[in-house]
């Protein structure tokens, strides 16, 4: 048996949204160098396409999408103009996210539900949106979830943030239940602190430098250390992986709990 043939993805299609920068357009990059067609999904088109012509004059194949998870008929369209242009997304990547740090007292109820309609809401449509056609088509797949380690445990400041991770972590195990019988397999990916534009200042910052310095790591994690545990779940390679929440963090979640 070739085991690491099994981490390839030929002849498939993944989807990534929140693919504009950061881990989207990481984890987009990594399905693509692992054979897959990317489609690009994100508000930020310009971003998008930049990356989709990067991947395709370096022979990978990628569409650019525009696809705002907060709105059903955008996510429709996406997925239209995915499967008429690429082929059917069999591979999904929930990347999108969205967060505000407050206290619980100063989190007004409008932030709480801009973090719920990305983090989760936005979540339960495009898992919906790519089963019904997967089933629909009799093709299996994998859903893979970009959770958090502040899903799993929390900190002070992230009561919205770390409510809508710990629900799409539950959502994930539920729906990997129901989707086995079609041959969809449903994970979670829960990252610990990966430097992005969410919160670059934060951790250039002295606080930030001094907080890095606390968590068990040491440090902050490198974008390409998410690509294996992403392929893993993707690919064959964890065919028999279903339901699982993977904390990539260094042993940060290990401390929350």
């Amino acid at each position: 048996m070739d085991t690491l043939k099994n981490f390839r993805l030929d002849g498939r299609i993944a989807l990534v949204t929140g693919a504009s920068s950061g881990i989207g357009a990481h984890c987009a990059e990594a399905l693509a160098s692992a054979g897959a067609g990317v489609v690009l999904a994100a508000r930020r088109i310009d971003r998008t396409a930049a990356l989709a012509a990067k991947i395709n004059q370096s022979g990978g194949r990628a569409l650019s999408v525009m696809l705002d998870v907060t709105d059903a008929a955008s996510i429709a369209a996406a997925f239209e103009r995915a499967v008429a242009e690429i082929g059917l997304p069999t591979i999904i990547v929930n990347n999108a996210g969205i967060a505000e740090p407050k206290s619980f007292l100063k989190t007004p109820r409008d932030g709480l539900d801009r973090t719920m309609a990305t983090n989760f809401f936005g979540v339960w449509d495009v898992c919906q949106e790519a089963a019904r056609r997967m089933v629909a088509a009799g093709r299996a797949g994998s859903i893979v979830n970009v959770a958090s380690v502040l899903g799993l445990g929390s900190a002070p400041g992230y009561a919205s943030y770390s409510a809508s991770k710990g629900a799409l972590i539950r959502l994930t195990q539920t729906i990997a239940l129901e989707f086995v019988k079609y041959g969809i397999r449903v994970n979670a990916l829960a990252p610990g602190w990966f430097i992005s534009e969410m919160n670059d200042e934060f951790f250039a910052s002295d606080a930030g430098q001094a907080y890095v310095k606390r968590i068990p790591p040491g440090r902050t994690g490198e974008l390409h250390e998410l690509a294996g545990p992403l392929l893993l779940l993707a690919s064959d390679a964890g065919s028999f992986v279903n339901g699982v929440v993977l904390p990539v963090d260094g042993g940060h979640q290990a401390a929350l709990v």
